[in-house]
Formats: C-alpha cells, sequence, structure tokens
C-alpha cells in the first residue's frame, strides 16, 4: 500500500452534531475491516480534553483505538511496536513546534516514516497537518505568525491550515512563498483535508459546502475544489 497522508486545516474529529465525515474518510483509507488508530495528542501537551474527544468521535464506530502519551512519559510499553501496529495515526491540534521538539526527543519522527513508508495512514489537523510537511507558518511562538521550517519534510512542500478562518494566515502565506521564504505548497480551509500518495498530491475532501483548497506558488494561489464527502 502506497504512503498516504491526510492533512486538515481544522477541525476533523468530531461536529456539533455529531458528524465524523472526515474521520471515517481516513479510517476508510485502510482497507482494513475494523481498522487500528491511534490518536497523538502531543501538540496539545496530551491534554485528557483532546484525548476524550478522540475517543468520543470513535465511539459507535468500528474501530480498534487507542492513544499514546508522551508527557510526561510515555503510557504505553513500546512506543515504536505500538504504532506501528497500527492502520492509521490521527495527530490532535496545538503547538506543532513543541510537538516536534517531543516527537524527535522520544525519536518518533524515524518511526513515522517507517509508519508512512509502510502504508499506515497518516492524518491529523492544524499542528497534526503542518508536521508532514518541510514548512509553513505557525503560532506556537507568540500570537503573531512566523514562518516554521523544520517540519518532518514527508511532503516536499509548505502549508498552512485555518485559511478561511484567521484572517492573518493568507496574506503572510502568499508573501513568505513570493519572496521564498517559504518553498510552493498546500493551504486549506477548515474541514477541507489535503489527501496525499507518496508525495504527490491526490484530492481534497471537505464537508462543508464552499470549503476550498489552495496551491499557493510564487505568482499566487489557485483554489481546487474539494470532494464533498
Amino acid at each position: 500500500m502506497s504512503p498516504r497522508i491526510v492533512a486538515i486545516g481544522g477541525g476533523g474529529l468530531v461536529e456539533r452534531d455529531g458528524r465524523r465525515p472526515m474521520l471515517e474518510h481516513v479510517l476508510s483509507l485502510t482497507g482494513a475491516d475494523r481498522p487500528k488508530v491511534c490518536y497523538l495528542g502531543t501538540a496539545w501537551g496530551d491534554a485528557p480534553a483532546g484525548t476524550l474527544m478522540f475517543y468520543e468521535a470513535a465511539s459507535g464506530l468500528d474501530v480498534r483505538a487507542s492513544h499514546l502519551d508522551l508527557n510526561p512519559m510515555p503510557n504505553v510499553p513500546d512506543p515504536r511496536a505500538h504504532l506501528l501496529a497500527q492502520d492509521a495515526i490521527y495527530v490532535g491540534g496545538g503547538s506543532v513546534a513543541n510537538l516536534l521538539a517531543v516527537w524527535r526527543t522520544h525519536g518518533l519522527d524515524a518511526v513515522l516514516r517507517e509508519a508512512w513508508e509502510a502504508g499506515i495512514v497518516l492524518a491529523g489537523t492544524s499542528a497534526g497537518s503542518l508536521c508532514w510537511f518541510a514548512s509553513g507558518t505557525t503560532d506556537s511562538f507568540g500570537e503573531d505568525l512566523r514562518p516554521f521550517t523544520n517540519g518532518l519534510g514527508f511532503v516536499p512542500a509548505s502549508n498552512t491550515p485555518h485559511y478561511d478562518s484567521e484572517e492573518r494566515r493568507r496574506p503572510l502565506y502568499q508573501r513568505l512563498v513570493r519572496e521564498g521564504v517559504l518553498p510552493p505548497g498546500w493551504a486549506a480551509d477548515d474541514t477541507v483535508g489535503l489527501v496525499f500518495e507518496g508525495t504527490s498530491f491526490a484530492e481534497a475532501v471537505t464537508y462543508r459546502e464552499g470549503a476550498m483548497a489552495w496551491r499557493v506558488e510564487r505568482d499566487g494561489e489557485t483554489g481546487v475544489e474539494p470532494r464533498l464527502l
């Protein structure tokens, strides 16, 4: 099975009306009848509220759900073995800078590359989208958005989430790409998932009418209409 990533611009677990179409789509990509899916809440400091939200989203689905905490220590005996036994890994939002620092300390950057190359579906929202790319924009360092350039680089491009819900995202991202601070890449409105097969963009999906994906080059942006789930 080819490596696949679903990078979600915002939202993606469970909506107020109880729908969870993006999570269901991620799970469908595994091809497993009863997929194993693990939640990584590192970007939010492994906050119990995030983990609970994940389990609530997974409840009622025919899945085997688990989570991996790294704060204050791993909650499973062998994080590598646990992650490589999954069909999908879902990364929550928060601070992408803190997420990457903790992952690298624990060697999860290498483990997640193993998982990706083995065909385990990698997905996530916000920081859980940014982390898979080479670079992007983040508010990890304060209220002002800044470029971030030390992502995992599984997708050799830049990325920004929340393209339609945070007014500073669009102009800053376009300027950074135009000036060559960031390489060309992909932006996603909230509720939009950017699906990559290997390192190539395959499609965009969403469950919200009017939400868009965007290809951003030095000479401007091009809208990509997502497939409605």
